[in-house]
């Protein structure tokens, strides 16, 4: 994980780099139309940049904010930002989630037979089952945890973070964990309260708010 963070993150830096150095200047003549100066300051900001970057790399400047870089990206990645508004759950609460959409515009294959039209509506869940629940809990929450990895297996469910780091967590449970990236799924799903479990019921998505005591549900 640590070289896939820090590998791809050098181009992205070096961009920072040219922001972080400064503001750059080009020099060009006015001749009236905006559209005829773009010749002249092209090979200009191009060599200024250029330049920029050959002494803040001999400088040192530009490896510093590469590594600076990283680190705050590395740091992201081991602990995402928590879903903002999520409590632990105080009251039992279940509910029915209708994934059905309506198209937008008529569907077609590459031969130009139709698929969905426009207007119509669609139930994913008439096409795919869902097999594993989706299960959403505060991973810096010990209870929420021990609760969720020892009731359900990866085979079962997915367990998917609204705080903590799942990278840690995978290290010391030696299992998958997941994370809801700007809090996407738990919006979407209605979630306010964890635990949380999410799990297919025929042509709907069940959603359950669970009440943890000490241990174990209520």
């Amino acid at each position: 994980m640590r070289m896939l963070v820090t590998g791809g993150l050098a181009v992205a830096a070096t961009v920072g780099a040219l922001v972080a150095i400064g503001p750059m200047r080009s020099e060009a003549k006015d001749y009236g139309q905006a559209a005829q100066t773009f010749p002249v300051i092209e090979p200009d900001l191009l060599s200024t940049i250029e330049n920029r970057l050959k002494r803040a790399e001999a400088s040192g400047e530009l490896a510093r904010t590469n590594e600076m870089f990283a680190k705050r990206v590395e740091a992201k990645v081991r602990r995402p930002d928590p879903v903002s508004g999520i409590t632990p759950a105080r009251t039992a609460r279940s509910w029915d989630f209708d994934p059905s959409i309506t198209m937008e515009r008529d569907i077609r294959d590459q031969k130009g037979n139709l698929i969905a039209a426009k207007g119509q509506r669609i139930n994913p869940l008439d096409l795919v089952t869902i097999r594993q629940d989706l299960v959403f809990i505060d991973g810096d929450d010990a209870d929420q945890l021990s609760w969720a990895t020892a009731r359900y297996s990866d085979i079962k469910a997915k367990i998917i973070f609204v705080n903590g780091s799942p990278i840690e967590q995978m290290t010391a449970k030696k299992r998958r964990f997941y994370f809801d990236q700007e809090g996407k799924l738990t919006s979407r799903f209605g979630i306010e309260h964890t635990p949380a479990v999410v799990a297919q019921a025929g042509k709907v998505m069940k959603v359950t708010e669970v009440v943890l005591k000490a241990g174990g549900p209520s």
